[in-house]
């Protein structure tokens, strides 16, 4: 399980809002410069996210906005998402321009050239689909473990 740390930035009734800073890995890495992740991370490091967060056991009700909150998010969760929004889309594509090219009497270019928009346009609202019809399952979306708990103010001593 994978925990982040982030900032409460709306409390609904069944989920929060939780604000997160994209933080990347890749000055510890070898492929620094050959990379294509790092490329991308050089210009999105740093950046908020906001993730919608379920209740954990004890509910949203002792949460506010601003509020530093631990999320867990479930490991096979990035595999399966990965699959889901990449994959699924791709495969859609793929199979609108075999079904666009065999289905054509005229011209197969265009006829598979139309099949794959339209197979990807479907992988899109299946994707979408997914991700409304699991926007509650525990097994698939973030949660809230606790509420952060700010250190003691410290007194200060002017001698």
């Amino acid at each position: 399980m994978l925990v982040e740390t982030g900032r409460v930035v709306a409390v609904e009734e069944d989920s929060l809002w939780v604000e997160t800073i994209r933080q990347s890995t890749c000055g510890s890495c070898a492929a620094q410069k050959g990379c294509g992740h790092g490329l991308l991370n050089r210009y999105t490091d740093g950046k908020r996210g906001y993730i919608r967060v379920l209740p954990g056991p004890s509910g949203t009700a002792h949460c506010a906005v601003d509020d530093q909150v631990r999320i867990s998010i479930p490991e096979e969760v990035i595999l399966r998402g990965s699959v889901v929004v990449y994959v699924l889309p791709l495969f859609c594509m793929l199979a609108g321009a075999a079904l666009g090219g065999t289905l054509a009497v005229g011209g197969q270019d265009l006829s598979a050239a139309l099949g794959a928009v339209v197979g990807f346009a479907l992988g899109f609202m299946l994707v979408r689909w997914h991700a409304w019809h699991h926007r509650n399952d525990r097994a698939l979306q973030p949660t809230l473990l606790d509420v952060v708990e700010p250190p003691p103010a410290q007194a200060v001593n002017l001698v």
